[in-house]
């Protein structure tokens, strides 16, 4: 055989190869990873609910498992909280907020023999000043660097209590041992996270003092993030990830009986809980700016990020993939 047609069939084939290479590489599903939280659980949702390319959803169990698995390229979009987004750009890592999810989910509890009704923060500072002249620790306990923490801390501040000074602050990692704590004595007060903070009160281990939401941070949450090396390679990805989150969104707001379903599908918890933490839980697609850098001000207060990193917040949030999954410009997403 001629060379010619030896080198044209030999650059014909490579030409197939290079396409199938190609087609299977579009088919390859977005990997979304989340945690198996109450606020989290509706993510199961998106890959049935995105359009231009195929998702996949992975559940984890925590959301720093998420965060490194992101950050390892294990996958391509992650959900995290405000507080993670933070700490990813306080350590260099490259991340870039795509869309917020739901937000909400924190419970302030106190023990229930303690002297104080739901809101009446006059009595419960009198309280802990009483412990105080008494030389008696009043005891608060959270997961330390959670968004509840940051939340308690924040309504604490508020209302003129330091949490570093005026009470003795227990940090207890795993919510599902809040219950526990106050059960055993340990503590006089505990903010928690839905559906914990459900579970709690449901089963009477503790009375509801407050959903701290009146602080800078608000009831903020939950944010989607992905790197860019993901955007400039697969932006119809990212896209179909955001344009999934918003339709969920749009569906656990109409159906909160679809919301439980996915909740006691994916955590195995009692409906009862699952429906009771709805209420606590508020569908949340807009990234809120103003607010991501209070949180990200707040953190490094609190020493628990090393640097002033609120310049890179809002650097590093991108609109557009929200933008055109709700058609609303960015003035009315949060910017």
């Amino acid at each position: 055989m001629p060379l010619f047609r030896v080198a044209r069939r030999f650059a014909a084939a490579l030409a197939f190869v290079t396409l199938a290479a190609g087609a299977a590489a579009a088919q390859e599903p977005v990997k979304l990873g989340y945690a198996k939280c109450a606020h989290c659980t509706p993510l199961t949702l998106v890959p049935e609910n995105a359009k231009g390319a195929k998702v996949e959803a992975i559940g984890f169990t925590t959301g720093n498992d998420v965060l490194t698995a992101l950050v390892s390229k294990s996958i391509d979009v992650a959900q995290v909280t405000y507080l993670h987004y933070a700490t990813a750009l306080d350590r260099g890592f490259d991340v870039v907020a795509i869309s917020g999810q739901v937000s909400g989910g924190s419970t302030l509890l106190a023990a229930n023999d303690l002297p104080v009704d739901a809101d009446d923060w006059t009595a419960l500072k009198a309280l802990i000043a009483k412990h105080k002249e008494d030389g008696k620790p009043f005891r608060v306990a959270a997961s330390r660097g959670n968004a509840q923490d940051i939340h308690m801390r924040g309504a604490f501040a508020k209302q003129g209590i330091d949490v570093n000074k005026d009470v003795t602050f227990v940090n207890i990692p795993n919510p599902s041992d809040h219950i526990q704590a106050l059960r055993r004595g340990e503590v006089e007060m505990i903010c928690t996270v839905e559906p914990f903070g459900t579970q709690i009160l449901q089963s009477k281990g503790a009375k509801l003092f407050t959903h701290p939401y009146d602080q800078p941070a608000g009831r903020l949450t939950n944010l989607m993030v992905t790197r860019s090396d993901m955007i400039a390679s697969n932006p119809e990805g990212v896209q179909a990830v955001v344009g999934g989150v918003v339709a969920v969104n749009e569906k656990i707001s109409a159906d909160k009986g679809l919301w439980a379903d996915v909740i006691v599908k994916v955590t195995g918890l009692d409906r009862k809980i699952a429906e009771g933490a709805i209420g606590n839980l508020y569908p949340d697609a807009p990234m809120h700016r103003p607010e991501a850098i209070a949180i990200a001000g707040m953190m490094r207060d609190l020493k628990y990020i090393s640097k002033d990193v609120t310049a890179k917040v809002e650097a590093n949030m991108d609109y557009s993939f929200l933008e055109a999954a709700t058609g609303k410009p960015k003035t009315e997403l949060g910017y």
